[in-house]
């Protein structure tokens, strides 16, 4: 039965996350923590940053590795397969599609149209994060990170997986740090 949630669970996320990684993240997430409660939004979010990280696309990295995590490696090809399949159709069936029909008016709408949704789910994902934040980091350390991280970003052009990989060492070593003190107490 194990088998067949994790196929369900990135099928539907496949399916549905149209635009690729960043529109099925949000569904991942919806999947994974809150319809079979695999993980939770703390593990969820490392399983993010650490997918950001990594080069490829982000959707088949967090399916690999949340279906190795969940079905062994079985699970992993599982997952995997069912986050590709969705894909590979659609594609054949849209840029079909597409090319048949790329000089009507309704074909440029609906391409318009995905960039804006895609966007919506993003920031309410975003959002999800900034509030569940408070209760690790308290609300002066998640503005200030948020602040920094948008400063750097925007401003300063750092690529993202830099900042990512700044943001996990500086975990990594405060975490050391405080299990340091803990012990020395």
């Amino acid at each position: 039965m194990k088998q067949i949630d994790i196929f369900i669970a990135f099928f539907r996320s496949g399916i549905l996350g149209f635009g690729g990684g960043p529109s099925a993240i949000p569904l991942v997430q919806r999947e994974v923590v809150l319809t079979y409660k695999w993980m939770n939004d703390e593990e969820f979010s490392d399983v993010l940053a650490l997918a950001n990280a990594l080069p490829g696309p982000i959707n088949t990295k967090m399916a690999g590795y949340i279906g190795w995590r969940v079905g062994g490696v079985f699970g992993m090809l599982n997952a995997l397969f069912a986050t590709i399949i969705p894909t590979v159709f659609l594609m054949i069936l849209f840029l079909t599609l597409l090319s048949a029909h790329k000089d009507k008016p309704w074909v440029a709408g609906m391409s318009r149209a995905v960039i804006p949704v895609a966007g919506v789910m993003m920031g309410i994902l975003t959002w999800d994060f900034i509030v569940k934040s408070k209760a690790t980091l308290g609300w002066k350390w998640t503005i200030l990170i948020v602040t920094l991280s948008i400063l750097m970003l925007v401003l300063l052009g750092i690529h993202p997986a830099i900042l990512i990989a700044g943001l996990l060492c500086v975990a990594l070593f405060s975490r050391g740090k405080r299990s340091e003190r803990g012990e020395h107490s």
